[in-house]
């Protein structure tokens, strides 16, 4: 029996914020359907945050109410407190995401608080998104390195994960932040995060600045994982590192677990066209290298 493996789309929130220039509400919706339309079950639709902060992510509640939802699609938007989340349930998001971290310094640095403080912050945002139904994704920065602090050890990001997982996030995201894990660290990190949070409910999100992602993603195939984040053409680079990749394409995720027996229900035809247009739009090449060789064939 053909075992499943989920792609989360996140090109159009993580892959986006993370580019240098930013794009109009009316490429945003496209970008969303035509992943819808290629077969990704889950994209994300967007952040709610300040706009100063995360300039990209500004109109996020215009694109989400623009989207025309497919059936069993999830669009996830990010909501790091109780404003973000009230906008998020006046467009009527399904899923919404909270982000913790497993450095001390990252969380300082990038939410203004430390990582007791940030799980106190998520609390009446997953109470108040249980009332209305509304399923909740965790995610876990820099559990295999972080820029201020270097190495980070599982021991770090267990009881995060095991905090957010017991909080009621469904799922927790571990997140290769500045993409400098190894197989064989991936393969710790994720018996260690296991011991405390069911392998059934983690997710990978690797970062491929060192060109490890995909190495990574099989990795923690072999422990069991199922569900991995990547971001369409790689959208959005490495901010900590000058010119490196960030997010792993899209693309190439599919392409690696298809042709390994893995489903995963991506049309990476209508993929590859998105990763194109959007690369065009950025007046960049695609951050694919399925997508350049698919393109250098003709």
């Amino acid at each position: 029996m053909t075992q499943h493996v989920t792609i989360v789309e996140v090109g159009p929130r993580d892959g986006l914020q993370n580019e240098k220039q930013s794009v109009d509400v009316s490429t945003k919706v496209e970008l969303i359907e035509r992943l819808a339309h290629a077969g990704m079950k889950s994209v994300e639709g967007g952040a709610f945050v300040s706009p100063k902060w995360v300039p990209q992510m500004a109109a996020s509640d215009e694109v989400m109410s623009k989207v025309k939802r497919e059936k069993g699609v999830s669009y996830p938007v990010l909501t790091p407190n109780m404003k973000g989340f009230e906008g998020a349930r006046a467009v009527n998001a399904d899923t919404v995401a909270v982000f913790g971290a497993a450095s001390e310094s990252f969380s300082q640095k990038n939410i203004n608080c430390s990582i007791e403080e940030s799980i106190e912050r998520f609390k009446p945002v997953i109470e108040a998104a249980k009332s209305d139904g509304i399923r909740v994704r965790g995610y876990v920065s820099c559990v295999l390195g972080c820029p201020y602090e270097g190495n980070v050890s599982p021991a770090a990001v267990v009881p995060v994960a095991k905090a957010l997982f017991d909080m009621g996030c469904y799922e927790i995201s571990l997140g290769d932040t500045i993409g400098v894990g190894t197989p064989e660290e991936t393969r710790a990190l994720i018996r260690a995060v296991a011991g405390a949070v069911p392998v059934r409910a983690l997710a990978g999100h690797f970062h491929d600045t060192y060109g490890q992602a995909l190495a990574n993603i099989w990795a923690a195939v072999d422990e069991g994982v199922r569900v991995f984040d990547s971001s369409v053409s790689g959208l959005g680079g490495c901010p900590y590192a000058k010119g490196a990749s960030g997010n792993v394409a899209s693309e190439d995720v599919a392409y690696s677990l298809e042709r390994s027996g893995f489903a995963t229900g991506v049309d990476l035809d209508a993929l590859i066209k998105t990763s194109i247009w959007i690369s065009e739009i950025l007046g960049r090449k695609p951050g694919s290298k399925v997508t350049l060789a698919r393109q250098s064939a003709g």
